[in-house]
């Protein structure tokens, strides 16, 4: 074997560089072998293997090599083979050279051998598996699979893990010692490498079922890192792959972490930062895909080592105006919540965290709303793991709530979802009302000004012994100096001057004082030696005259402290240690204060947050209501004052046609009401039934409606039993002795029975005692009469007869009763048979078409309902004093006769369509002259029963629905909002042009009926092209000068209605539209209002061009700044984002006409005026006469007029029936 090694093994960097000559002594491969010749002497290679090991590779590198070169051609078979054999090879290096390498007997020709051995095992493992592996890609994407192929390939993901170990095997050996002074070649690295890098290339790689391979690839890196000199390459190895890669941003993530917790290469992170810091904004920006594979590889790797970014975190920060801004800010948020977190922090950590706070900060207002919203994500993120300061919250919480204004929807989002985080995770209390926080503090913080007041009674006192212990060292000094020999006559010297410099500083002033002392001291002593004070100077030293000298200085009490008497004042030590605690106590005073404050401005900061988030509940983007509905749960939850408003509020959302924002609105109660807290079964029930019944205070008719539509989803109607099972107890609480206490309770319990059984035998109780809800539990129960009795015309007819009776008696006893008490009787009574009757009939109708019943029972049904049901019965009795009454307002004008009667009237009108047509121009009067806004409010809803009834009949009278929207009265304006919406997005009404009315309450002064105004449109947008056909007759009623509506509240309707413009062929046939309308339009402030509108759409340049077309419509009104100023805005906002040969041959053409034509008209105007200023006949013009516009008046006062009914010319004539329509047309 000596003779083979004359030559080194050069690892080329081609492999075709082997078959060529090299330098002196390289190995050269002399016979390439042909694929026949292949197998044989792969068979020859085995037997050598078992024969001579491992460094039979030496002998037998050529056919492995010829493997190599005909890889494309040979049978898989065959490579199969070459790569057992090549494994083997490694493997047996691995087991034989640790022995070798520890023995250190190792000659330089076997070390030449082994070190052949292994540059050629190596090399050629690593080209072949770089070989297997291309192939194995190619007939993957190709998908070419030959069946023999197949078979190989299918294998081929084992031999990978299989291969990677064996070469961790032999690398984590040192191996280097085989390399001339351990300097391993460059080439052998890359070799390695190299093929790790290809795996990794592998699309499949970052997959869970290579997670093996993906480990161990990750492993044999880490080792060249750590031993081969391999961090520089394996950084620039890592940027590359992610600009080429960018599914291998968590790979690489994770390799990297890797390296530097498990190997101990922690400089690997920080010179990959640095590499990504140096790249410039340019750079990134062309890269593309790379990029995001940054941003995702330093945001996965923040959160695997965050506290290894920390020294090179800066070098990033430059990119914060970049295209990596989130991901900088990912990795900022990771720091802060694993490493720079908790009470423990240094003070260089506490420095560092504030100035990554500082940072976020400072972007909260960032120019790009996805930086401003990543923000807001990072900060709740902080929030939740409780890494925020306590110092930081108030601030951050004001910027938070500062950006729920934002135009982006995105950041108000995730401002909500922050303000919830911090509510959820406040330092402060579970309970956030700064109405009960107002006490304690005012309480504390007299407290505390009482404890400073005390304090600054005081006095500090200053003991003598402190005094001394100041003085002392330089005392000590000063006596140390008087008893060095030639001092006293200093000293004497010094006395006897009398004057000095009067600038002398304090210390050397103090010097002298104690040099004069300590003189004194020694003179008084030569002079009086028998005296007690100077019995310790017997002998005279330094110790000795210090302890005369504190003697003298605190005098006797002080030295001999047992001699006080126990009647003594407190000695000045105890009271200084009284003073201590005093300070003590006043500095937790001042804590307790600083905290109750910081815990009122949250509070306020979270109650003025809820009041604008309220109005997001009916935003049109459905994450934001979602979060919005999340936040108020949480506020709710922390009791924060008025958060109960935003829970009230939400509760019309049950009716969304938005699947998702109705569940939200369900899974809140569900939480809020339906969690209940207790320590057994009764006491949960009994928590439930109280927050219910909480829930039903002051809970208007709209609010029940809803509840009743949720608790309809949390219980179906199919649980009856429940209610069966405990009839008895509801019959004797809410119908038995007590009944007259409650009414509501006992209607809301005939309620109950009436839904659950068809056979139930029950007692009602009449009691005619003055009470407000008596009226609708007399309702229900006839109603529950004629739900259950055989006969309930000659029931009732009893029951009238007994009131009767009872009425004869009470005037025979106490005098007739005045007329509206009776006229009151009769209308109860009318009323409640009348609802009787459209109840059983209409139910009936509707539960057969419901059922899709026959339609000959339908028109039975029909007919008995117009013939029958009002002829020649008791009801039919009841209908002309239903109409005397509300025809003739000013004979009977008690209220709740008034709204009993129209309530009754209607109903009869619900019953036969014969009825309807004769009484409807009376409802409709009723509806607009009562003075009473209970009975227009009961009238209009009443009216929307009766026009999904009869559509028909109804149709010629919209503009009088319309109408009440502008009603003085707000709970009118409500009711009207209400009914109208329901109307129209069940497609029961036409839309037309009078929808500019509800477009009008907007701005309503009331925030519910906005509100409403809002749902109105964001429901309506969802049908198909409903707004884009109204807006041009919404506009023109809406700048039509007879409204006189103010330019400011145009404008913000306008921009509100045109925000659901989003489609580019709406926009450019309203351009068209509106343009057309210039033509029409007479007055300054209509053209500006149409250049208004035309500005607000988010015009394109299909759109600009139809703009340019309709030129002549609109260039004789450019003169005027209010059309002149938004038509150049439009060209202004489409600049920045047109191309460039657009720009140069429309918006620049445009620009110059719009100013040619503006200044073209002044200077006509201006001839105009000259021309007639020349005119010698000057007439100064006549005055027009300005027409008297006729008073408004309406039919009867009240009071002096019966009959109150609008004329037969005043009715609306129907023009055409109502097609039932769910699809509106685009119209062009």
């Amino acid at each position: 074997m000596s003779n083979h090694m004359s030559w080194d093994f050069i690892l080329p960097v081609c492999l075709g560089d082997l078959v060529k000559s090299g330098a002196v002594n390289q190995y050269v491969v002399q016979d390439v072998l042909s694929v026949k010749q292949l197998p044989s002497h792969i068979n020859s290679f085995k037997a050598a293997l078992r024969s001579q090991g491992p460094l039979c590779i030496l002998e037998y590198f050529d056919t492995a090599y010829s493997v190599l070169q005909h890889c494309r051609t040979v049978d898989v078979a065959v490579k199969e083979d070459t790569l057992e054999l090549l494994i083997q090879v490694v493997r047996g290096l691995s087991v034989s050279l640790p022995t070798l390498l520890l023995s250190g007997s190792l000659s330089a020709v076997d070390r030449k051998q082994q070190l052949n051995a292994v540059k050629m095992s190596v090399f050629l493992l690593c080209k072949l598996t770089e070989t297997l592996e291309s192939d194995s890609y190619r007939e993957t994407i190709g998908r070419k699979k030959d069946k023999v192929a197949g078979k190989g390939l299918l294998q081929w993901d084992s031999e990978r893990e299989t291969i990677l170990q064996c070469l961790t095997q032999l690398l984590q050996l040192d191996i280097r010692t085989l390399w001339s002074l351990s300097l391993v070649e460059e080439e052998f690295v890359s070799c390695v490498t190299c093929c790790c890098y290809k795996l990794l290339e592998n699309p499949t790689i970052s997959h869970v079922k290579s997670k093996s391979t993906r480990d161990a690839i990750i492993h044999v890196l880490g080792i060249m890192v750590k031993k081969y000199n391999h961090m520089l390459g394996a950084c620039v190895k890592v940027i590359q792959l992610l600009q080429h890669f960018e599914q291998l941003a968590s790979v690489c993530a994770a390799a990297v972490a890797s390296w530097s917790s498990e190997y101990g290469v922690k400089a690997i992170v920080g010179e990959i930062m640095r590499e990504i810091g140096q790249k410039s904004s340019e750079e990134l920006a062309r890269e593309g895909s790379g990029v995001k594979a940054f941003s995702s590889f330093l945001s996965e790797l923040s959160t695997l080592v965050p506290e290894t970014m920390i020294p090179n975190i800066s070098v990033l920060l430059t990119h914060l105006e970049g295209e990596v801004q989130s991901c900088v800010l990912y990795r900022i948020a990771s720091v802060l919540v694993r490493v720079l977190s908790g009470d423990k922090l240094d003070d260089s950590a506490r420095a560092s965290r504030d100035r990554f706070l500082d940072t976020l900060q400072e972007h909260i207002h960032d120019a790009h709303s996805h930086v401003r919203a990543r923000v807001l994500q990072v900060y709740a993120r902080i929030v939740n793991s409780k890494a925020l300061p306590l110092c930081k919250y108030t601030e951050v919480m004001e910027l938070t709530v500062g950006r729920l204004g934002d135009k982006s929807v995105h950041v108000c989002k995730s401002a909500i979802q922050l303000l919830a985080a911090f509510i959820a995770h406040n330092p402060y209390s579970c309970k956030l009302s700064s109405v009960d926080l107002t006490k304690p503090l005012e309480k504390e913080m007299a407290k505390l000004k009482e404890m400073r007041d005390s304090q600054k009674e005081q006095v500090p006192v200053i003991t003598a012994a402190d005094l001394w212990d100041a003085m002392k060292p330089e005392l000590e000094m000063t006596v140390k100096a008087q008893l060095e020999p030639g001092s006293e006559e200093e000293d004497n010297e010094d006395e006897e001057e009398t004057g000095g410099d009067e600038e002398r500083s304090d210390r050397d002033t103090a010097l002298q004082i104690a040099q004069k002392a300590v003189g004194l001291c020694m003179r008084a002593h030569s002079l009086f030696p028998e005296s007690s004070f100077f019995s310790d100077l017997a002998d005279l030293n330094a110790e000795t005259l210090i302890k005369t000298l504190a003697t003298l200085f605190k005098g006797p009490e002080q030295v001999t402290p047992e001699a006080v008497s126990s009647d003594a004042p407190p000695t000045p030590q105890k009271e200084g240690g009284g003073n201590e605690g005093g300070e003590s106590e006043l500095k937790k005073q001042e804590m307790l204060v600083q905290y109750l404050k910081d815990t009122e401005s949250f509070a306020l900061q979270v109650e003025r947050s809820i009041a604008v988030i309220n109005n997001m509940l009916y935003w049109k983007t459905t994450t934001v209501v979602q979060e919005a509905v999340q936040f108020c749960v949480t506020a709710f939850e922390f009791s924060v004052a008025n958060s109960v408003c935003g829970v009230r509020k939400m509760l019309p959302l049950v009716w969304s046609t938005d699947v998702t924002i109705k569940d939200s609105v369900i899974q809140a109660y569900r939480r809020l009401y339906l969690n209940p807290h207790g320590d057994n079964t009764r006491a949960k029930a009994q928590t439930l039934v109280d927050n219910l019944s909480d829930l039903m205070i002051d809970a208007s008719l709209g609010t029940v409606q809803c509840l009743e539509e949720i608790v309809s989803v949390f219980c179906p109607y199919a649980e009856r039993e429940v209610v069966l099972s405990n009839l008895d107890t509801l019959c004797s609480v809410a119908l038995g002795e007590k009944v007259a206490e409650d009414y509501l309770l006992a209607r809301d319990t005939l309620i109950t029975i009436a839904n659950i059984t068809d056979h139930v035998r029950v007692c009602v109780h009449i009691l005619f005692q003055s009470d407000p809800h008596w009226q609708t539990f007399m309702e229900q129960a006839v109603r529950l009469i004629y739900f259950l009795a055989e006969s309930p015309d000659q029931l009732c007819s009893r029951l009238l007869q007994r009131s009767a009776h009872l009425l004869l008696e009470q005037i025979t006893e106490g005098g007739e009763p005045n007329q509206s008490q009776l006229q009151e009787s009769g209308s109860q009574g009318s009323e409640e048979q009348g609802n009787d009757a459209n109840d059983s009939c209409v139910e009936e109708e509707l539960g057969l078409v419901g059922a899709s019943a026959e339609d000959t029972e339908v028109e039975f049904i029909r007919k008995i309902c117009e013939t029958e049901l009002l002829s020649g019965n008791m009801l039919s009795a009841f209908l002309p004093l239903l109409v005397k009454v509300c025809s003739s307002p000013g004979k009977y004008s008690h209220s709740q006769l008034t709204t009993a009667a129209c309530l009754a009237l209607s109903q009869y009108m619900m019953i036969s369509p014969a009825v309807c047509k004769d009484n409807i121009r009376l409802l409709f009067t009723v509806l607009e002259k009562s003075p009473l806004p209970v009975v227009r409010a009961n009238t209009i809803v009443a009216l929307g029963d009766l026009t999904v009834r009869f559509p028909n009949i109804l149709e010629p009278w919209t503009p009088n629905l319309y109408a009440r929207l502008s009603d003085e009265s707000a709970s009118v304006r409500l009711t009207a909002i209400m009914v109208l919406t329901q109307l129209v997005l069940k497609d029961v009404m036409k839309v037309k042009g009078q929808v500019s009315e509800v477009a009008v309450l907007l701005l309503d002064p009331e925030p519910h009926i906005a509100s409403l105004a809002l749902n109105f449109f964001n429901e309506l947008s969802a049908k198909d092209n409903a707004i884009y056909n109204l807006l041009p007759d919404i506009i023109s009623r809406l700048s039509d000068p007879e409204r006189g509506m103010k330019e400011e509240d145009f404008n913000t309707i306008m921009k509100q209605l045109f925000s659901y413009i989003t489609k580019e062929r709406q926009t450019e046939s309203l351009v068209e539209k509106l343009c057309q309308r210039f033509r029409t339009a007479k007055t300054e402030r209509q053209w500006a209002d149409l250049a208004v509108s035309l500005s607000l759409l988010s015009v394109c340049e299909r759109g600009f061009k139809k703009l340019q077309e309709c030129w002549d419509c609109y260039s004789d009104k450019l003169t005027e700044p209010g059309v002149y100023q938004p038509l150049l805005s439009i060209a202004a906002k489409l600049r920045r984002r047109a191309k460039p040969q657009f720009k140069v041959l429309y918006l620049c053409t445009f620009g110059w006409k719009t100013a040619y034509c503006s200044v073209q008209d002044l200077v006509t105007v201006y001839a105009s005026v000259l021309k007639v200023l020349d005119d010698s006949d000057l007439v100064t013009p006549r005055k027009s006469r300005s027409r008297p516009k006729p008073a408004i008046t309406f039919s009867s006062d009240e009071e002096e007029e019966d009959d109150a009914v609008m004329a037969e010319s005043e009715t609306p004539k129907v023009t055409t029936p109502i097609a039932r329509t769910r699809r509106t047309r685009l119209r062009h």
